[in-house]
């Protein structure tokens, strides 16, 4: 089990982690090189040899391999990424890059995305040092750049031009997974990540005839655009069932003590009561309007006017997503994908998920283990394309009351110490035991 060292260095280290600021605004102006050596700096004192690699200057990541006693044995991937999305310091109630200490409670930026599931990995590895413990199967621990933006500075970097340090990886752990979900009605519930939907985030073209503001123009591209915008925000996607889902579904019934009638979802949903939010997302593709830009005066009609569209699609999903956003942008409107990555499915029956099941459930026994798939997607995807079956699990025992999900990209984010205590506990547990 982790020593009494590693309870406090993953408090300490998750705190100096949020104070190196790594805000990713997109288009490249993060620098994660500050985090990266500091993570590196931590592996190298428990006896590794990190490497630390850019694809652009200032985008660091940093990979080190743990050695397992049988050779035979697969690889087993666990990474967390060093970036975090912006924060506005005024509307926090502590300073978002202040990794404030306070009732027991770490504060900032990235306390649970993900700096806290770095500072577990960290803790746990140094641990391990201590005690001389090597796992049987090779461990390949990765800190990413730029995970909350393209990626391609990060895992994808990784996966596409430095294949060979993930050399026998074939299945993966990270965030989003493993956290206390309170239902209000006692239970806890405690969902592990065995899918992602698919990324699309689209780009929408409107072109028309450029003219005067006081004219007729039936060309006009804000209209035609503002119609195809209007028609995908009131989209109703077809239900569709995965097989992770159809398991979060069928288990959540059991433990509710319904009937798990998959012929109708949106009953059973209503059924699950605050349980639902586990699953609602994530049994249709969806597709959200979320930024426009047309124009440059108001008495002038402009020849082209441009929309973004947050789109996500589940496994099996994306042929179906292609087709209902040709149908729904119409002949005037042209839609290409500003960025796209796959869905992802991992088993549910596997040896791993039961480990990491095992792991909670050992210091959780009062909780109730159910699997999920993640509405938004992760570094997963990138390493999937060397063949690493993604899982996510990032373990958080929290209290009743504390809105893990909405502090994902929230402002006021922060993570109890004994949760970050408990996560290492389990991260142990699971990684002694695969």
């Amino acid at each position: 089990m982790a020593d009494g060292q590693a309870l406090d260095e993953v408090v300490t280290f998750t705190s100096d982690l949020i104070r190196i600021d790594t805000t990713n605004r997109g288009g490249g102006d993060c620098q994660e090189r500050p985090a990266a050596e500091y993570a590196a700096e931590r592996l190298a004192g428990a006896g590794l040899e990190p490497v630390l690699l850019e694809r652009t200057k200032g985008r660091t990541n940093v990979v080190a391999r743990i050695e397992g006693t049988d050779p035979s044995a697969d690889a087993l991937l666990v990474h967390g990424h060093l970036d975090v999305v912006p924060a506005e310091a005024r509307d926090w109630s502590v300073h978002p890059f202040s990794g404030e200490i306070r009732d027991g409670v770490v504060w900032g930026r990235g306390a649970v995305d993900m700096k806290n599931m770095d500072a577990m990995i960290l803790a746990v590895v140094r641990s391990w040092a201590r005690e001389g413990v090597r796992p049987r199967r090779d461990v390949v621990v990765a800190f990413t750049a730029d995970e909350e933006a393209s990626a391609e500075d990060g895992s994808g970097f990784l996966a596409d031009r430095h294949p060979g340090l993930f050399e026998g990886c074939t299945e993966g752990v990270s965030e989003s997974g493993a956290f206390t979900f309170h239902d209000g009605a006692g239970r806890q519930i405690y969902p592990i990540a065995a899918g992602e939907r698919g990324t699309g985030w689209l780009k929408l073209t409107a072109r028309g005839r450029a003219g005067h503001g006081s004219k007729v123009n039936k060309e006009n591209a804000v209209t035609r655009l503002a119609a195809a915008v209007t028609r995908i925000g009131e989209h109703e996607w077809p239900l569709r069932l995965t097989p992770t889902v159809r398991a979060a579904l069928t288990e959540l019934a059991v433990l509710y003590g319904i009937e798990p009638d998959l012929t109708d979802v949106d009953t059973l949903l209503e059924k699950l009561g605050p349980a639902a939010k586990l699953v609602e997302a994530t049994v249709r593709n969806s597709a959200n309007p979320t930024m426009l830009d047309a124009g440059y005066k108001l008495n002038v009609i402009p020849g082209e006017a441009v929309a973004f569209v947050d789109g996500r699609y589940l496994p099996g999903g994306e042929d179906e997503f292609r087709t209902t956003l040709d149908l729904l942008t119409g002949p005037d409107v042209d839609w290409e994908f500003h960025h796209r990555e796959v869905a992802l499915q991992a088993p549910v029956d596997s040896p791993t998920y039961a480990a990491m099941r095992a792991a909670v459930e050992e210091f959780a026994p009062e909780g109730h283990v159910v699997p999920y798939c993640m509405s938004g997607g992760t570094d997963a995807k990138q390493f999937s394309r060397l063949g690493i079956t993604g899982y996510g699990f990032a373990p958080l025992k929290l209290p009743e009351g504390f809105d893990y999900q909405a502090l994902f990209h929230g402002v006021d984010e922060r993570v109890p110490v004994e949760a970050l205590r408990f996560g290492v506990r389990v991260l142990d547990r699971f990684l002694r035991s695969v």
